[in-house]
């Protein structure tokens, strides 16, 4: 499986960063969606523990009354490899960032958790 980000624009791209692992484990689990906290600033301006506890919390809602329970696919993966962003500008936009999965240190065979609908299967050749 894989996890990416970036490839965003029509004529000039971003170029696109990635982390591959190995399924260990997948189930689906309980969530409470919550109010998505409130940093006071838009997401360009967030520091890289601001926009961590925002990607953290979601899924999210915006408002208390729609705050609900939820079902979430999560899938355990084994870090084979990945390519991330080192751009000061990236701190806020992605994932990835720094050699870390969030503020997880990537290293060949740590697992991680993630949910299951931002990851993609790897593309094979042939």
């Amino acid at each position: 499986m894989a996890y990416r980000e970036g490839g965003a624009g029509w004529i000039v791209t971003d170029p696109v960063f990635w982390l591959k692992g190995t399924v260990l484990a997948a189930e689906i689990r309980p969530r409470r969606l919550e109010v998505c906290p409130d940093a006071g600033k838009s997401v360009e301006r967030l520091s890289r523990e601001e926009f961590i506890r925002l990607a953290r919390a979601r899924p999210c809602v915006s408002r208390p009354e729609a705050a609900r329970e939820e079902q979430v696919g999560l899938v355990r993966l084994r870090v084979q490899s990945w390519e991330t962003p080192w751009a000061r500008r990236a701190a806020n936009a992605y994932r990835l960032y720094q050699g870390h999965f969030l503020d997880q240190a990537l290293r060949e065979g740590i697992e991680l958790e993630i949910e299951a609908d931002l990851l993609a299967a790897c593309e094979t050749a042939g």
